[in-house]
């Protein structure tokens, strides 16, 4: 019996107990070229399974919540840096960008087309540049934004409401 208690307590304290923290702008946002739909080629050709977009404010707190708690956690950054392409977009910016038809345009124009009116808005594009699912405001958890990732991934959200999708996630 002493054994497996030792081996318990060894492989609990070489457990890391929570994710290492980084700054979301370098680790989570990828650096923009301006071009989403030259993204669009880079995500096919890295083998994503799409492209997310953050829409955001300056002075949103939700905005700043989600970068300071969740967005800001390696175990989330380095999820979603595999599946999605992503990057942030401000609602209100002038920087000139071309959109996923190849469109010139500005980031507060495009913010307008994709009916983004509060922030922050997640809006998961597929690999032709289609919105595929689009999530307003903060999660609660790194858990439910790690779960929205693979409902999105998974392509559940073409079957079925995420709030479905994660109370049957909670079940198992």
């Amino acid at each position: 019996m002493g054994m497996r208690w030792l081996w318990l307590v060894l492989t609990l304290c070489s457990w890391p107990a929570f994710a290492e923290v980084r700054d979301p702008l370098s680790y989570f946002f990828m650096p923009k070229l301006g071009d989403f739909k030259a993204e669009l080629d880079t995500a096919k050709q890295e083998g994503k399974v799409g492209v997310l977009l953050m829409f955001e404010l300056e002075d949103c707190p939700w905005c700043h919540r989600m970068k300071a708690t969740i967005l800001n956690q390696s175990d989330v950054q380095d999820w979603y840096r595999q599946h999605f392409s992503i990057f942030n977009v401000d609602a209100k910016g002038d920087t000139a960008m071309v959109d996923f038809a190849g469109k010139q345009t500005t980031e507060k124009a495009f913010a307008a087309e994709q009916r983004v009116r509060a922030t922050p808005v997640f809006i998961f594009y597929d690999l032709s540049g289609k919105a595929a699912y689009r999530y307003t405001g903060a999660t609660q958890s790194k858990e439910d934004f790690l779960l929205l990732g693979h409902y999105v991934a998974e392509g559940a959200y073409k079957s079925q409401a995420f709030n479905v999708y994660k109370a049957q996630a909670g079940k198992q």
